[in-house]
């Protein structure tokens, strides 16, 4: 097993996806995972954050990724167990060994074998960088306090960029803002408030939903991708 600092116990979520992408079938091995976790009272949650209860949405760093990864060789059915945090960094990687031929049972028995390395669920509190770091600079980002017209495409409105394109932050009014290109008629995102500071609600111009947040004084939004997964979209302030 490798370890990475943190510990796998440190945390009480485990998200795990819909599918393990190095599978061609599931063969199982998601409920036998889940029920393992369970059974060492961790709380096993989807991919789809606006799905996580209230806690693990407000610091998503509460909630560790679980992946089944296929690491077979010639004559033996092995998988490989990675737990990685919010920052994309692999907390713990535990390889698994069997030697029957049967896919199935094959790797069920594998990945049995890395369960023996998994301590119960004891949480601490996972520093969340989203929230401590934009505590300071949320001032700086801000709009004006005073509500402005999602029209009012003037100079005052904060200009945010990820590279590729240059965005208006305009302020809605205390609850909600919009980031809007100076040429559409519709916003790229909507922003809404959670009961949680510096997180958001965020309706992509596209419909789809996910979270944003304010990091190191830039927007973040994370991107919903087709295997389920997210991506981080960072727009600078100009």
């Amino acid at each position: 097993m490798l370890a990475f600092g943190q510990k796998v116990s440190d945390y009480k979520y485990i998200s795990l996806p819909a599918k393990f992408e190095t599978f061609k079938e599931d063969f199982g091995l998601a409920d036998l995972l889940t029920k393992t976790l369970r059974s060492k009272n961790y709380t096993v949650i989807p991919t789809d954050k606006l799905q996580w209860p209230a806690d693990a949405q407000a610091n998503p760093c509460n909630v560790l990724m679980a992946a089944v990864l296929n690491d077979s060789g010639f004559l033996r059915n092995k998988v490989m167990l990675q737990f990685k945090d919010c920052h994309d960094k692999v907390v713990s990687s535990i390889k698994g060994a069997s030697n029957i031929k049967d896919f199935k049972e094959g790797y069920q028995d594998a990945l049995k074998q890395t369960f023996i390395s998994i301590s119960p669920s004891n949480p601490v509190n996972q520093t969340n960088t989203i929230v401590t770091q934009t505590n300071i600079t949320e001032k700086a980002v801000s709009a004006p306090s005073n509500t402005v017209s999602s029209t009012a495409m003037d100079n005052s409105a904060v200009r945010f960029s990820n590279g590729k394109t240059e965005l208006q932050k305009i302020q809605i009014d205390n609850q909600q803002f919009i980031l809007v290109a100076q040429n559409s008629s519709s916003p790229f995102a909507t922003f809404k408030a959670t009961t949680k500071a510096d997180v958001f609600r965020v309706k992509l111009q596209n419909g789809e939903s996910t979270l944003g947040y304010y990091e190191n004084g830039n927007i973040v939004i994370e991107i919903p991708q087709s295997n389920g997964e997210y991506t981080k979209e960072i727009f600078a302030k100009r």
